[in-house]
């Protein structure tokens, strides 16, 4: 299940930050923020109960950037992340942007699958981006808005 996110979860994503990204997860007090951000909008996939995602994305204008996906490790290869991004796309069209902006590791192939499959393309490179050293790679995709009728 993908629901909004909530000030009561910030709990469970700064444990899965950590479980997900280790030396690149965000604080505690970034994910609060991130959670309670005007601008933002946080989603989160839950199974059983359990959190086993969390998507974060904000909008200024016509762009909307990915901020963060994260799934747990025990629960990757379910389409968790496909659902986290497809719900942060839907709201990209809701909010009126035009486009959507992300970055990704350039060593993380299973992301770059999923932004690949999603129909965003490789922009630019950001060297040494990540703490790890891992280049950045800018992704961007155009937004398909919803027709009802």
């Amino acid at each position: 299940m993908i629901r909004p996110g909530a000030p009561g979860d910030v709990e469970a994503l700064a444990s899965l930050e950590q479980e997900a990204f280790g030396a690149d997860a965000w604080s505690r007090a970034q994910v609060t923020e991130e959670v309670a951000g005007q601008t933002r909008h946080v989603v989160v996939a839950e199974d059983e109960g359990r959190v086993v995602g969390y998507a974060s994305l904000m909008v200024a204008g016509d762009t909307a950037d990915v901020a963060r996906i994260a799934v747990a490790p025990r629960t990757r290869r379910r389409g968790v992340g496909r659902r986290l991004l497809a719900a942060l796309l839907d709201e990209s069209a809701r909010r009126g942007a035009e486009r959507v902006l992300l970055e990704v590791a350039a060593d993380n192939a299973a992301a770059l699958g999923l932004y690949e499959a999603g129909g965003f393309v490789a922009i630019a490179t950001r060297p040494h981006y990540y703490r790890s050293g891992a280049d950045a790679v800018v992704m961007q995709r155009a937004v398909q808005t919803r027709r009802d009728g």
